[in-house]
């Protein structure tokens, strides 16, 4: 992404995060994106772009968030790993995943359901390459997923327990 297109996704980003897929205006998507509507639409030909766009600034926000610079090959245990997500979820997520909720928002959409799988897949298999674990990514998936649902309702409560299904797993899986 270039410059504009990074501010313009940002923008996009914050306001579907803050206020859904539905109720903000294209003018309002447009304030948020800080630019004017011919450069919106420049960048974004239609609200289903802006949508998709502010998804895949949010993915890349996540990804370097919860597993850092694509290039760091380093450990990263899944313990850290899930209080990397924690900390997301706090600060960036308290009503849970937008992915999810973009999904929901447009359920015959292909496009956003591809988004999603593509962002959950991108998650599980960075957890299980960053631990370097034999846990199988369909059993990351689970524990992330639960985490993540479970976070607006039990907070640390669901990180102790995702924490405590990793070990688990990870035990099984050994």
């Amino acid at each position: 992404m270039n410059n504009m297109m990074t501010k313009i996704a940002g923008g996009l980003e914050q306001a579907f995060a803050a206020r859904g897929f539905t109720e903000p205006s294209v003018e309002d998507l447009r304030d948020a994106a800080g630019v004017s509507m011919r450069t919106l639409y420049k960048y974004a030909q239609s609200r289903d772009a802006m949508i998709r766009l502010a998804l895949e600034h949010r993915h890349q926000r996540y990804l370097a968030q919860v597993f850092g610079h694509p290039t760091d090959e380093s450990v990263q245990s899944l313990s850290e790993t899930l209080d990397r997500i924690a900390g997301w979820m706090q600060a960036e997520a308290s009503h849970g995943c937008l992915f999810h909720a973009a999904v929901a928002s447009s359920p015959t959409d292909p496009a956003l359901r591809k988004l999603l799988e593509k962002h959950k897949e991108e998650v599980s298999q960075l957890a299980s390459t960053k631990a370097r674990t034999d846990m199988s990514t369909s059993d990351l998936l689970v524990i992330i997923e639960g985490l993540t649902q479970a976070w607006p309702l039990s907070k640390d409560a669901a990180l102790a327990s995702a924490k405590r299904l990793a070990c688990l797993a990870e035990a099984a899986s050994n």
